[in-house]
């Protein structure tokens, strides 16, 4: 039963559906949950540095609940999705309104969209990974992928690595660069993979001019059924939702980076390039992203098993608890920068 915790996943897009069909001040009830009421419940709540070890561990392993609770947030987002398409097509809104359901549907789009789609992206079978794209949809941004996969994995904590935010750099700057290396980069990663298959650009193989086709399908599908402005709407929720994937790379590895070793290559990532948090609220909201030590370490693991390790830095909040901090740069980096290691510091990322 202790692991049905993991159904508290879930109170995002319900509270952005309470805020949708109810209107008013209701509209921002998910904000608040998320950037409110989620980081007081991680100052009042203790840490769980425990790992699972021998029998606990396959258990967790074989058991397929953990799969389906990933599962389940493909009819929540896409049912959420359209439901407020609807919603805002068919309904007239104050300004206020509109901007609660866009930052609410935004931030369902990142937590339940984009973070799940990461961690069924690193699954082994083909359908989970094909699910893992379909969540990065709504949120325009199945290059994340590629980028991700092929590209951050390799050069995560180094000057190569767009979703590696730099000592001192604010998550307002991060923002513009990520996003735009992080594009680029992926059509970078997709020209390689084809060339190493000795195939062209313009070829069915070609993944993300695949996936511009059906992120330009879905858009045009909105279009036509639901008009301009609603899709103006899906746009900007989408935009949040993005936003908020990179606010969480900005919080995962600043200010870390690997050395560069006599060879001209980097050491290999280990568990101290990633910033590691065991509370408990941000563990489970976000299915164990905030053990990113861990999944550096190994990226094919589950999150129902990763693994804590004193050596990894330790952020003095959760996650959620970060992201807001991180939206005001002095205060942030007065907490974080003493936490980095001199070393990396002056290692000029």
């Amino acid at each position: 039963m202790k692991d049905l915790k993991y159904l508290a996943a879930f109170t995002i897009p319900i509270s952005a559906f309470i805020g949708i069909y109810f209107k008013g001040y209701w509209s921002f009830i998910t904000p608040v949950y998320a950037f409110l009421l989620i980081p007081a419940l991680e100052l009042l709540l203790p840490v769980n540095t425990t790992n699972f070890e021998g029998k606990e561990r396959e258990d967790r392993l074989k058991n397929m609940l953990f799969d389906w609770l990933l599962y389940l947030n493909i009819p929540l987002v896409f049912g959420l999705f359209y439901f407020s398409l609807h919603e805002l097509a068919t309904s007239s809104y104050e300004t206020y309104e509109l901007t609660g359901i866009i930052i609410s549907l935004g931030i369902v789009l990142g937590t339940n969209g984009i973070n799940v789609a990461h961690e069924l992206g690193h699954r082994a079978k083909s359908y989970e990974r094909i699910l893992g794209k379909l969540l990065l949809l709504p949120s325009l941004y199945m290059h994340f992928y590629i980028e991700h996969n092929y590209g951050h994995h390799v050069h995560a904590a180094t000057k190569e690595d767009p979703a590696t935010a730099k000592y001192n750099q604010s998550v307002y700057s991060f923002w513009v660069t990520s996003v735009t290396r992080q594009y680029i980069n992926a059509w970078v990663l997709q020209r390689k993979l084809l060339r190493s298959e000795n195939r062209g650009v313009f070829s069915l193989y070609n993944d993300m001019l695949w996936y511009t086709l059906i992120q330009f399908i879905h858009l045009s599908f909105i279009y036509y059924f639901f008009g301009a402005s609603v899709l103006l709407y899906a746009l900007l929720a989408a935009l949040v939702g993005f936003l908020l994937l990179e606010t969480v790379n900005y919080i995962e590895h600043y200010g870390l980076i690997r050395k560069k070793l006599p060879s001209g290559r980097y050491e290999r990532v280990r568990e101290v390039h990633s910033w590691n948090s065991n509370h408990v609220m941000g563990r489970i909201i976000l299915y164990e992203l905030t053990r990113h030590s861990d999944h550096h370490f190994k990226s094919s693991k589950k999150y129902q098993i990763l693994d804590y390790h004193d050596s990894s830095p330790q952020m003095p909040f959760g996650y959620p608890t970060s992201m807001v901090l991180s939206f005001l740069p002095p205060l942030w980096f007065k907490i974080m920068n003493p936490r980095i290691p001199d070393e990396m510091k002056t290692s000029g990322l």
